[in-house]
């Protein structure tokens, strides 16, 4: 069961934004996409959520052609946390989480709703911010709230074997160090759980560190795919950014100037 992506084009206004991807998201591994400014990681993945409507080729849930499925039947295979996701009205903190819940009406669920938002408040370390106002809130703030949402728009009792998929557009923009690690850290403990997670990534040594596999964009196309190892190579990376590039392998660390 995955997330398939077959042969997708991508045209916007007369120009080509993704050209022939093919790619699976595959539960309980971490897939970065990596790629200089406007190659397509983003497009892509709002491809992939099912945002944007394919010029050429398919998108799968498990076997399912999202063009057949409603906007609520995918938000129960897939929670998406955009780059910028701005908020209209004053809600709190607590509010905002709690959109992420998909099973009102449904007694079982309903009855794990306190638990589970806890739960996902202490997994995000955002106990201290739940009843401040969110447009109050610093921008790394926001991220970190946003991700406790779609963290919760996946939650299923324990034991479950349905495959939920996460998608995040640079979760880590706007946080510190420590914010960054902590987050990495929960989205390795949900592939580990069971859940598929594609994130974009602009820091090539956290890709390194965090990520099972890489696909690296240029262009609109996917360059090389494969384990850190095989797609954070000197020659692919200095040429698709345009920057002399220095790989040392033991850890795997990038260096460019």
């Amino acid at each position: 069961m995955t997330i398939k992506a077959v042969s997708v084009d991508i045209s916007i206004g007369g120009a080509q934004l993704l050209k022939d991807i093919s790619l699976d998201v595959v539960p309980g591994e971490v897939l970065a996409l990596v790629g200089p400014n406007g190659a397509g990681k983003s497009t892509f993945l709002s491809a992939l959520a099912g945002d944007l409507v394919l010029s050429r080729g398919q998108v799968f849930y498990n076997k399912y052609d999202i063009s057949k499925l409603s906007i609520q039947e995918r938000s129960f295979y897939r929670s998406v946390m955009s780059q910028s996701q701005p908020m209209v009205f004053d809600f709190s903190v607590r509010n905002i989480v709690e959109m992420g819940w998909l099973h009102q009406g449904h007694g079982f669920y309903n009855a794990h709703f306190s638990m589970a938002t806890q739960q996902v408040i202490e997994q995000c370390n955002i106990t201290s911010l739940v009843e401040r106002r969110f447009n109050t809130l610093s921008g790394g703030e926001q991220k970190r709230v946003h991700f406790a949402r779609a963290l919760l728009q996946l939650w299923l009792p324990e034991g479950s074997k349905e495959c939920r998929y996460l998608l995040l557009d640079e979760p880590l923009a706007n946080l510190d160090i420590a914010h960054e690690l902590s987050m990495l850290n929960v989205i390795k403990q949900s592939a580990s759980s069971g859940i598929g997670v594609l994130i974009v990534l602009h820091d090539l040594n956290l890709a390194a560190k965090f990520a099972d596999k890489i696909a690296l964009f240029d262009q609109g196309k996917i360059v090389r795919l494969g384990s850190p190892e095989q797609v954070l190579t000197e020659d692919s990376l200095s040429t698709v950014y345009g920057v002399p590039v220095t790989v040392a392998q033991t850890p795997l660390t990038i260096s460019y100037y």
